[in-house]
C-alpha cells in the first residue's frame, strides 16, 4: 500500500517502502499545530537538529492543515518537514488515530508517537505515547546505538 500525505508546501510526499530506503527516518506525529506540548516537541527536535542529521530525516505529522502547518513551521523557525495528515490515513495506517478523553468528551485523534524508519524501509523503533520532555534525546541515543 502506498500512502501519500501533502508537505507544508503542497507537495506530495509517498510513504512506501521503496521512497523510504536508503536513508534513517524519524516519523513522529503528534497531536496540534501551536499547542504548548506539540510546540515544545518540535522546538526540541529543531533544537536538536545538527545531531539528529548526522543520523536521519525528521518529518512531522499532524491532522493540521498545509496553511496551519507554513503558520507553525515560519512561527516556530522549524528546520525540517511537516506533513498535513488532514485525513488522517498515515496516523490510521500507523496505528496512532486513537479515541482520547478530555474533560469526559470522547474523540479521536493523534496519539503522541515517534517512529524510526531504517534504510531498508522498516520500521526499526517506535515510542507510543511519547512524554516530550526528554524525547528527543532519546531518540537520538536510539540512533547512535543502531
Amino acid at each position: 500500500m502506498i500512502l501519500e500525505a501533502i508537505d507544508k508546501d503542497g507537495n506530495l510526499i509517498e510513504f512506501n517502502e521503496k521512497n523510504l530506503r536508503g536513508k534513517t527516518t524519524i516519523l513522529y506525529f503528534y497531536p496540534k499545530d501551536n499547542t504548548s506540548g506539540c510546540t515544545q516537541e518540535a522546538c526540541d527536535f529543531r533544537d536538536n537538529m545538527n545531531r539528529l542529521l548526522a543520523h536521519a530525516d525528521v518529518i512531522g505529522v499532524s491532522p493540521d492543515s498545509i496553511a496551519s502547518h507554513q503558520k507553525f513551521q515560519q512561527k516556530q523557525n522549524l528546520n525540517f518537514t511537516l506533513v498535513a495528515d488532514v485525513n488522517h490515513e498515515l496516523a490510521e495506517q500507523f496505528g496512532v488515530w486513537k479515541e482520547k478523553s478530555m474533560y469526559g468528551r470522547k474523540y479521536m485523534g493523534i496519539e503522541r508517537s515517534t517512529f524510526i524508519i531504517d534504510t531498508q524501509g522498516k520500521i526499526a523503533k517506535e515510542w507510543r505515547k511519547v512524554k516530550v520532555s526528554g524525547h528527543v534525546d532519546e531518540v537520538i541515543t536510539f540512533l547512535k546505538n543502531i
